[in-house]
Order: C-alpha cells, then sequence, then structure tokens
C-alpha cells in the first residue's frame, strides 16, 4: 500500500524505523528486532539505507521482511554516494520486490569528503525516482532547519523544490518541542506546501544518546527535557522509562492538535516501540 494513500484517510498513524546492519555477522540480529517491530502492525516501516555500497542491499532485504509480515515498508535511499547506476539499481530490486515507497534523501556527506557526481541534491533524486516507475516517494524536512542551510527561509525553499520534483509527504528531524513544529508547519503552509508532514519523534532512553543528538543535528532541548536528562541520566532504567514518558507525551499533544502523522525513531527496540504503542493504545483506535 502506498503511504500517501495511508495518510489520507485522515486518522493518527504510528509508525517506526528500524536501520540494517553495517556488517553480515549482525544481520540476523537486526532482522528479528525488524519482525518483533513489525509483529506491532505499525501503519508502517521504515528502513534506513546503508550508504556506499556495502550494507545498502540489507536495505532491501529487511524491507521485504517487514513486507512479508503484513507491514507496509518505507525504503530509504540517499543519493550523495551512489551513482546513477546504482539507484537504478536498487530502484530495480524494490520493484521486484513489490515494495513501492521509497524516501528519497541527500544523505550525510562521508568523512573523506568522497562523494559521487550523479546527483547533488535530494529532489534530484526524487525527479529521478518520479520518472522511473509508480513509486510513492517521502523525502526529510527540518522544523529547526538543515544544518547546512543559510537560514530557515532558504531551507523551506529546499523543501518547496522536493514537492514539486514530486515527493508525495514528508517526515520531520526529530525535536523535543512541539511548538518548534507548529510553528514550522505554519510557516511551509504560508509558502504553499500542502503534503503530509510527519511528525518525527526520537524517545531518548539513554543519556549517551544526547550528545550525538546535538552534535549531529543542533536540535533545541527544552529545559524540562534537560531536566530529565539531568536526574535520570546516571540510571539507564529510570532514564529509558523516563525518555519513553516523554516521547509519549511529545505524541499525545500532537495528534490532539491533528498532528496525525507519527513516525518514531526506535533505533531497532521492539521493547521501547512496544511500550510507545501500548501507550497510545486507546488514542490510536
Amino acid at each position: 500500500m502506498k503511504i500517501k494513500d495511508i495518510l489520507a484517510k485522515g486518522e493518527p498513524t504510528l509508525s517506526f524505523e528500524v536501520f540494517p546492519p553495517k556488517t553480515e555477522d549482525k544481520f540476523e540480529s537486526v532482522e528479528a528486532a525488524a519482525l518483533e517491530i513489525a509483529r506491532l502492525k505499525p501503519s508502517f516501516m521504515s528502513v534506513t539505507y546503508g550508504a556506499g555500497g556495502g550494507t545498502s542491499q540489507y536495505t532491501v532485504d529487511i524491507a521485504h521482511s517487514v513486507k512479508e509480515q503484513g507491514v507496509t515498508p518505507l525504503a530509504h535511499l540517499t543519493c550523495v554516494s551512489s551513482t546513477r547506476a546504482k539507484v537504478h539499481s536498487v530502484l530495480q530490486e524494490l520493484k521486484a520486490h513489490n515494495i513501492e515507497n521509497v524516501l528519497a534523501l541527500r544523505g550525510d556527506i562521508p568523512k573523506d569528503g568522497k562523494v559521487e557526481k550523479d546527483y547533488r541534491y535530494a529532489s534530484e533524486l526524487i525527479a529521478e525516482i518520479k520518472s522511473a516507475g509508480d513509486f510513492c516517494i517521502g523525502a526529510a524536512c527540518y522544523p529547526e532547519g538543515h544544518v547546512e542551510s543559510a537560514n530557515k527561509t532558504v531551507d523551506i525553499q529546499h523543501l518547496k523544490e522536493k514537492v514539486e520534483a514530486g515527493c508525495d509527504f514528508v517526515t520531520t528531524q526529530m525535536f523535543f518541542d512541539n511548538n518548534i513544529l507548529y510553528n514550522y508547519l505554519y510557516r511551509v503552509r504560508e509558502q504553499g506546501i500542502t503534503v503530509p508532514v510527519i511528525a518525527g519523534i526520537m524517545p531518548v532512553t539513554s543519556a549517551s544518546q544526547i550528545s550525538r543528538i546535538c552534535s549531529m543535528s543542533g536540535t533545541y532541548l527544552p529545559i524540562r527535557f534537560k531536566a530529565i536528562v539531568d536526574r535520570f541520566g546516571d540510571n539507564p532504567a529510570a532514564m529509558k522509562q523516563a525518555g519513553i514518558a516523554y516521547a509519549t507525551e511529545q505524541i499525545i499533544d500532537l495528534i490532539a492538535n491533528r498532528v496525525n502523522g507519527i513516525h518514531v525513531y526506535s533505533m531497532n527496540k521492539p521493547d521501547v516501540a512496544a511500550q510507545i504503542q501500548a501507550n497510545l493504545s486507546e488514542i490510536l483506535k
């Protein structure tokens, strides 16, 4: 099923993200975690992309396994480290497995700076996918602005280019203050961007995640959230419970304010996904 059709129903949706292993010896454990999350029957599941070729095949494999469990898969595809030939090879594999949803991303610039020359922006990849077949195409958006954008106005212009290239919905980078998303939605709608915006929520279950989050994206951390980390960061069990509770509260507020699409960055943790789903059991009915 196409994700744009799932979203068009106007009902609350809960989806989860998993990422493939970096090495072959970890494949079975990662696939097992993905299938355990799939058994929760979320609205859909996204599978991230191993750029550079080595682990990109695992994206298709895990997405196919999820589909076999009756869950709609969303396969990520990045282009900054991919040739046009590689992109079309992956698209052919997705077609062969009847996977019809793709999240088109530029991808992070590798630390060694080595990139391919066929694509510069996600909008170019979106246009390529659009011309390659009947795919439902998603893209990323950044309520706090992409770290490489000159400002938020420029960033929203880039989002408009993605939509004009053919993307059907967008998923936000993680955020911890819902007011940031509400302000962002006002700005993008003002610019005539009307595709569904899915809210990306990260349950922070360990203090070590915080430094990675801040270094990668510069995400704003509300005082209330910082207090939770300060109080419970040294107690893993308490931090996990508090992080899940904070994410749950965010989601409840979003749905109450008619933001129906919720995507949880579940980090291959079935227990975290299950707890969040359980916390929302009546709300999602």
